[in-house]
């Protein structure tokens, strides 16, 4: 038995459903009472005590072409590109409204589009939305930050790649899922091998820093011997970075989801099975298991800053660049700025209102408290390096590590005798099982989890 595998016996025990930590405390803690002057003033902490440290910017594309039966973003099917006329038109004013409130010495060291499907957009607009940015942000010209964008290979041509890098992306991310395709059918995005591997091939002739590529296990239709099959494809394509996430089957909140046949979805079995072939083809190919859903190339920044202990996690997953406030624009973008987040509203109509009237599209957020920035260093450190060092953390935060979490390390007793950690007198380790089940050792430490499975909170299997 490899050790970056769970056996049955562990699997159901340990398979609960819980937060992704993303963010700690997690988006459902977040309150309406939170007002754009509390971001502001947050935005004026960050610029008065962070001596220049750079911004990373988050943009928000919401439409796609069609939609994805699996799908849990927030997005907006449609076939009218038009749309995105009047969306950009907002979006360009609430980045002059964010502009205003940062110092232009603050360099953007990370920019990235998400979605929805960010090549919904045309190349000119682009263009028009970069020169926008550079008009009220610092952006780096020397192609050393990381600008990227996710991409779906089924409408970005080679020759829009190519456009895309002139632009200043140097990173892409495509979405594969899977490569048979009666599963591709089945969840509604049929995606020829050929559109995959073509534009892998364009971002390497158009010298882009890293190629990542997401792909889900859980699907319908999937089998185990299908997903090898993925596999092998995908590592034999050599991306830079493979991401590879569990489905989490919640029609009850994601109505495409209802379109999906559950007589279809692979068995609880089966997909431990799947989980751990999976991570052992990958880890078998040379990618480094970074954690969670996450794998990297030995030579990969991303492995890099997890060996140097510099890894980071925000809302886009694990980040090389842990010293940057984020900037989120877009309809239900996040901010992580100074000791707060906030969430822009979900609607067009209630953003293109707020835009309207010169204001932030702020729906709700959190003024984190000394526990919560405590509890948020601590589930970072545990997903991103692995470890903790107690006396580091007191030093930090001026407490007794022991005392102060007297009943966390009762508590992580039992996954200790699993072989999941190791508890020594001054530090706690993950070992490589733990890895898999990080987020229960993570869960550990969340101060709202309780209460929030009492008031019926439904999180997504953490396997």
């Amino acid at each position: 038995m490899s050790e970056l595998s769970l056996t049955e016996e562990q699997f159901n025990r340990y398979n609960t459903s819980g937060p992704r930590y993303t963010s700690y405390p997690t988006a459902i803690e977040f309150h309406e009472k939170f007002t754009q002057k509390d971001y502001e003033a947050a935005a004026e902490r960050s610029n008065l005590h962070t001596q220049n440290k750079p911004l990373s910017l988050y943009y928000h594309i919401p439409f796609c072409d069609t939609i994805c039966f699996y799908c849990a973003c927030n997005k907006i099917a449609t076939k009218d590109r038009n749309k995105a006329v009047t969306y950009l038109d907002a979006l360009f004013k609430e980045i002059e409204i964010q502009g205003k409130l940062y110092n232009n010495e603050r360099i953007v060291d990370q920019l990235h589009l998400g979605g929805g499907t960010p090549t919904f957009i045309s190349i000119e607009q682009m263009q028009s939305l970069f020169k926008k940015t550079s008009e009220h942000f610092n952006l780096r010209t020397d192609d050393k930050g990381e600008y990227s964008i996710e991409i779906d290979p089924r409408e970005c041509s080679p020759e829009m790649v190519a456009g895309l890098r002139d632009i200043g992306f140097n990173r892409l991310s495509l979405g594969v899922q899977d490569f048979d395709a009666r599963v591709q059918k089945a969840v509604n995005r049929i995606q020829p091998d050929e559109l995959t591997f073509r534009t892998i091939e364009a971002a390497r002739d158009n010298d882009f820093h890293s190629v990542s590529v997401d792909l889900i296990y859980g699907l319908p239709l999937q089998t185990i011997d299908s997903f090898s099959a993925t596999l092998d494809k995908m590592i034999n394509a050599d991306p830079d970075r493979i991401s590879l996430f569990n489905y989490a089957h919640l029609p009850h909140v994601f109505k495409p989801q209802r379109r999906i046949n559950e007589d279809e979805l692979p068995s609880g079995e089966d997909k431990l099975i799947i989980f751990n072939q999976s991570i052992q083809q990958l880890t078998n190919a040379g990618y480094v298991y970074i954690g969670m859903d996450h794998f990297a190339k030995a030579d990969d920044p991303m492995a890099a800053a997890q060996k140097n202990g510099q890894l980071h996690r925000n809302f886009q997953g694990y980040s090389t660049h842990a010293q940057c406030d984020m900037v989120a624009m877009g309809v239900s973008s996040i901010s992580e700025v100074n000791n707060v987040y906030s969430q822009n509203v979900k609607t067009l109509d209630e953003y293109y209102s707020a835009i309207e009237k010169g204001e932030l599209p702020i729906q709700k957020g959190i003024t984190l408290s000394d526990d919560d920035m405590l509890r948020k260093h601590i589930i970072e450190q545990l997903m991103c390096n692995f470890k903790l060092d107690y006396s580091a953390i007191e030093k930090q935060f001026d407490i007794d590590f022991k005392s102060y979490f007297e009943k966390e390390i009762s508590a992580l007793q039992s996954m200790h005798t699993d072989g999941l950690l190791e508890i020594n007198e001054n530090s706690l380790h993950i070992k490589l099982l733990g890895r898999l089940l990080i987020r229960n050792i993570c869960m550990i430490f969340d101060a709202y989890l309780k209460k929030a499975q009492q008031d019926g909170q439904r999180f997504s299997k953490v396997i």
